[in-house]
């Protein structure tokens, strides 16, 4: 009989912790990354008199570990689709911001407003409505230009913020998989704790992704050590320690990631992950930025140029009409010249009605070609923005389709948990009656003597 009630005791705390396992199953079924545990239960063989947790019969119940129901391959291919995700949503980020700046200020119409305007004048050199008319073009290029470039000089101020704010992300990250690893390190294994570290790991590594490409391997107690930038990419995490990342950018516009650990230092090349699409677009923004400054530098020499050469309406040699400062930021523009009298519309020895420096300046236009290329920088721009909208979308069904795959298998459906409820109530309350069997047996056997 003391064994009866020792085998229906077994089988109370046995279904005692399967259902605590099913009852937190159901508590966190909308829980992110919450993995299904599954309690593993063994019968008690006995061998030799010697009691053995193994597939047999005679000695009770044991519960061997709560089993998380993850597929370390399906986790693999949500980092991998959310690292290229990753890097393409913020290269979309960039190439947006970009074609904002662009746009915003109409740089390529108000070239053309300018030019027109001195076609315009062509037409009667000495009308001060159309001279006053083409000097308000004018400034309203030199706004255009200043209004561009200071917008692209924002971008990549707040590009310079994200990259600081993205480092110190990763580097949170990294310090807080260290944590994990050394309390997977302690914790026993097939423990409710170690599944819930192991949790952690997963959700840990996820975020990882998103920032970078990593390669991870695991040991047999479960820590990860994660390589950044690929296989061959530097060491982030190892076990207990972390190295941090930093940055640095160049004069030339362009960012470079680094691993430091300790004194040494390695160079970190992301392909993947917000890193590598904040690489993309600094890149970006500083050839737009260089664009802008050439095609406004060139605008502004050429039409001082063609100033010089002719006569303005007093017949004085034309005094520049723009400025360029490039100490102040990006194409910052302005108007020097303030008096419509100024505007250079004759040749020399022309006389007030004469437009041959005009014609000059039409030449400019098509030589100089500025609205042509102000044209092909906001079309290129466009059309690398449509294209990597295209391939994030796809990219995205691509990782909703992992994580879908991943939880199928690791995620909880209540209809499952719900029978594994009524089962385990069910065989313990069987376990119960055991008890309270071998109890009233126990009592009838004493009540005889």
């Amino acid at each position: 009989m003391s064994d009866m009630l020792a085998i229906g005791a077994s089988g109370l705390r046995a279904y005692q912790v399967a259902l605590n396992t099913v009852s937190e199953n159901i508590a966190n079924a909308g829980t992110a990354g919450y993995t299904r545990r599954t309690t593993n239960i063994k019968e008690v063989a006995s061998i030799g008199g010697i009691s053995a947790q193994s597939i047999g019969s005679g000695e009770g119940a044991a519960v061997i570990g709560v089993k998380r129901a993850g597929d370390m391959f399906k986790q693999a291919e949500v980092l991998n689709s959310g690292s290229d995700l990753g890097k393409t949503a913020t290269s979309v980020t960039w190439l947006d911001r970009i074609e904002t700046s662009l746009d915003g200020s109409v740089l390529g119409t108000r070239l053309s407003s300018f030019f027109t305007s001195a076609t315009t004048l062509a037409g009667d050199p000495t009308s001060s409505a159309a001279r006053s008319a083409m000097l308000e073009a004018a400034g309203g290029v030199a706004s255009a230009f200043s209004e561009t470039g200071a917008s692209l000089d924002r971008v990549s101020a707040d590009l310079d913020t994200t990259t600081r704010d993205s480092v110190a992300s990763l580097n949170s990250l990294a310090a807080t998989l260290a944590r994990i690893n050394q309390g997977l390190g302690r914790a026993a294994p097939g423990s409710a704790g170690n599944a819930a570290l192991l949790d952690q790991r997963d959700q840990t590594l996820e975020s990882m992704s998103a920032l970078t490409d990593m390669h991870v391997s695991y040991d047999a107690a479960g820590r990860a050590s994660v390589n950044v930038g690929g296989s061959g990419g530097p060491l982030l995490v190892d076990g207990n320690f972390n190295a941090t990342v930093g940055y640095s950018r160049n004069a030339a516009g362009t960012i470079s990631f680094r691993v430091l650990a300790g004194v040494d230092e390695q160079v970190m090349a992301p392909t993947g992950g917000a890193l590598a699409g904040i690489i993309d677009g600094a890149q970006r923004i500083a050839d737009a930025r260089q664009q802008l400054q050439s095609i406004a530098e060139k605008f502004v020499a050429g039409v001082n140029g063609v100033q010089a050469q002719g006569r303005d309406l007093d017949n004085n040699v034309g005094a520049a009409m723009f400025a360029i400062d490039s100490s102040a930021g990006t194409a910052q523009v302005s108007t020097t010249l303030t008096d419509p009298r100024g505007i250079a519309a004759a040749a020399v020895g022309g006389g007030q009605r004469d437009n041959g420096n005009l014609a000059a300046l039409a030449a400019l236009r098509t030589s100089g070609g500025y609205e042509s290329k102000v044209v092909d920088m906001t079309t290129t721009n466009a059309s690398a923005l449509t294209q990597r909208k295209a391939v994030a979308d796809a990219q995205q069904t691509i990782r909703d389709n992992a994580v879908a795959s991943r939880d199928a298998l690791s995620g909880v459906d209540l209809d499952t948990e719900a029978v594994d409820l009524m089962r385990f109530q069910q065989a313990y309350a069987a376990t119960s009656r055991v008890i309270q069997v071998a109890r009233d047996t126990i009592q009838s056997i004493i009540d005889i003597r």
